[in-house]
């Protein structure tokens, strides 16, 4: 049997420069490291990867197409199942999706799906390609999407192909919820999100922002007023809190609150815009998830010595296995098997100190 080749890795910055800036990490495939990638997939007839796609991309044929230089085809192929390509190319968790289900990952790296699907969506003549997307003659159907988020642009764009009337109601002064507010920039351009929205409005859709359904307008209201649907995505946009105390010390954020303050406020870029935020030189980021990950980067360029506590072990990490790898290599931090039981801080108010338990995994 032929050795298997290893994935061809995907190009990012490097860990000097990118420290220093909000810039994306990684860089993309060019279009040789994309077809020698491509050629890796070995087109099975029982294609699991598509099994494991929440949208059942057809993942084998996009692929053909780009090993044969193909490139608008292939995106054609994936634009008739995913709108959001260059978002879900860079951010969607494909390792516990198409590529954990790749028959190549069993004795050797699965193929980097989701880098080619990004390549796939970068490419020169994207915009191009979009237009051919056909939308079928208008139904007389109204629709309501409350959120701008993936779920809400997403489910617009399908709608909006199939010829229904649809308004996307937004309750932020800019559509592209947690894309625009929650990741940040040096993972996903803003550029990009504010692109695939365009396409979204391209195929018809409609978007309300400062609109907060339930407040300035309900649920009935939009019924009364001559939608036949409504579709709601508002998202998961409540912070979780500890519970323990100290939790209302100065220099205590939610994810929530410091990530959008980073993010679609850009304080980041202070005073050139007006949202400040204060980083402390030591930062403890508490989590292990992709939005821990995205806060302890966030800090780290900031100017922040970063650490993050995690109860349980690396191996456990709800994080994304290339943010885990990222972070390290920027410097980041990791104490597992450490969970904070109070915050301790000083007669001003402010932070001081994290107290911890050290934490035993128990049996699964």
């Amino acid at each position: 049997m032929a050795k298997l080749k290893p994935q061809i890795p995907m190009p990012k910055r490097n860990v000097e420069e990118r420290i220093q800036s909000f810039n994306e990490v990684a860089l993309g495939y060019s279009e040789e490291e994309a077809i020698s990638e491509a050629s890796r997939c070995l087109q099975c007839k029982v294609p699991r990867c598509v099994e494991g796609c929440p949208v059942n991309i057809d993942i084998p044929a996009f692929i053909l197409k780009i090993k044969e230089r193909e490139f608008e085809k292939s995106l054609e192929i994936i634009l008739e199942k995913n709108s959001l390509p260059a978002i879900c190319g860079r951010v969607c968790p494909q390792e516990n999706q198409c590529m954990g289900e790749c028959i190549l990952g069993i004795k050797s790296d699965p193929v980097n799906i989701g880098g080619l699907e990004r390549f796939a969506a970068d490419q020169k003549n994207r915009m191009k390609v979009r237009k051919k997307v056909s939308v079928a003659p208008p139904t007389g159907k109204k629709i309501a999407v409350v959120g701008s988020g993936p779920a809400g642009l997403t489910t617009a764009a399908e709608l909006a192909k199939l010829g229904h009337s649809v308004t996307i109601f937004e309750a932020l002064h800019e559509p592209g919820g947690v894309l625009m507010y929650g990741i940040p920039e040096f993972r996903l351009p803003k550029r990009i999100v504010k692109e695939e929205i365009e396409y979204v409005k391209s195929l018809g859709a409609k978007i309300e922002t400062n609109v907060i359904v339930g407040k300035i307008i309900t649920i009935d209201e939009l019924f009364n007023s001559g939608y036949d649907a409504v579709f709601i995505g508002s998202g998961a946009g409540l912070p979780r809190f500890l519970g323990i105390p100290g939790e209302d010390l100065n220099g205590i954020y939610s994810a929530n609150e410091f990530l959008i303050r980073v993010n679609m406020m850009k304080a980041y870029r202070f005073p050139e815009y007006d949202t400040p935020i204060k980083v402390g030189d030591k930062v403890i980021v508490i989590g292990g998830g992709n939005v821990a990950m995205d806060s302890a980067r966030s800090a780290l360029r900031l100017g922040g010595n970063v650490t993050v506590l995690y109860r349980r072990t690396e191996e456990f990490m709800p994080a994304r296995r290339e943010e885990v790898i990222n972070a390290k290599e920027e410097g980041i931090n990791f104490m597992f098997l450490a969970s904070p039981i109070r915050f301790l801080g000083d007669e001003k108010g402010d932070i001081q100190k994290v107290e911890c338990i050290r934490m035993e995994l128990g049996e699964p």
